[in-house]
């Protein structure tokens, strides 16, 4: 999957974004989940999270390579990490990752909803197999909504929960069909149905759990990240550790924060 550059972010902008969020919200006992958390805008998110003082569950299905990601980190002089097997796309996976977590901590302040596959390719709206879109849709769809209802008890206990669904701009159509619209002329070449469709549809789950949580202390959100070197993009564009900075910010928003939008690097997208 390739997504359009964006404006890169300086180093001095990326630092100052850090410093300012970490002023307002900078904590020791607030707790985070990332789902897919082993590698790239998952691994990076959890970094940055931990540096903030969060307590961070890397979730990965795979637990060897989560160890190994929580042992990273531990290596930057990061303690406050801690692993969870989860497997988004099965649902004993994800209760027994619910179990396992609540015997760990009372609440959970942050749900990061990152884990997601591409899918095969060509993925062109006449051809594209059922298989296809039943796979990629298991892990960015139903997953996300698998994680998010079974999670939803211990974030009804935190004070301030937040939810970010990581998304793409590629899931904008607006920006796929709307010829005046930003990324048109460069979206023609990537209109991968299977991938593109599951991160629209992943859109509409944020805009419904959003409005049902309206009246409450809830922040729900999209946001894409910008165009990151990780196997979704056969690791081209920019480290994943500078990219990141609105899934940052839509995680540790305060309680005037936005909820039920959908945000990319640069700002608002339109959906």
């Amino acid at each position: 999957m390739i997504k359009p550059k964006q404006k890169r972010k300086t180093r001095n902008d990326k630092e100052h974004n850090l410093q300012t969020i970490k002023s307002r919200k900078m904590t020791t006992n607030k707790t985070a989940l990332i789902t897919g958390a082993n590698k790239g805008i998952g691994f990076a998110t959890a970094k940055q999270l931990a540096q903030l003082g969060y307590h961070v569950y890397i979730g990965s299905r795979n637990k060897s390579n989560g160890q190994k990601a929580v042992e990273q980190l531990n290596g930057l002089g990061l303690d406050n990490i801690d692993f969870i097997e989860i497997d988004v796309t099965d649902e004993q996976s994800v209760k027994n990752a619910k179990l396992e977590l609540a015997s760990q901590i009372s609440k959970l302040d942050v749900l990061v909803n990152n884990a997601g596959i591409g899918g095969t390719y060509p993925q062109n709206a006449s051809e594209v197999s059922i298989g296809n879109l039943r796979t990629v849709y298991e892990a960015n769809f139903f997953g996300v909504i698998r994680v998010t209802q079974h999670f939803l008890e211990l974030l009804k206990k935190s004070d301030e929960p937040r939810i970010v669904n990581v998304t793409s701009g590629l899931g904008s159509l607006t920006n796929h069909s709307d010829p005046n619209a930003p990324y048109y002329e460069f979206y023609k070449d990537f209109k991968m149905t299977a991938y593109n469709s599951s991160k629209t549809s992943l859109n509409a789950f944020t805009v419904m759990l959003a409005y049902e949580f309206k009246d409450t202390a809830f922040k729900i959100n999209s946001v894409s990240p910008g165009f990151a070197a990780t196997d979704l993009t056969n690791f081209s564009g920019y480290s994943p550790d500078e990219v990141i900075n609105a899934i940052i910010k839509y995680a540790t928003l305060d309680q005037d924060g936005a909820t039920g939008k959908f945000i990319g690097e640069e700002g608002e997208v339109a959906w």
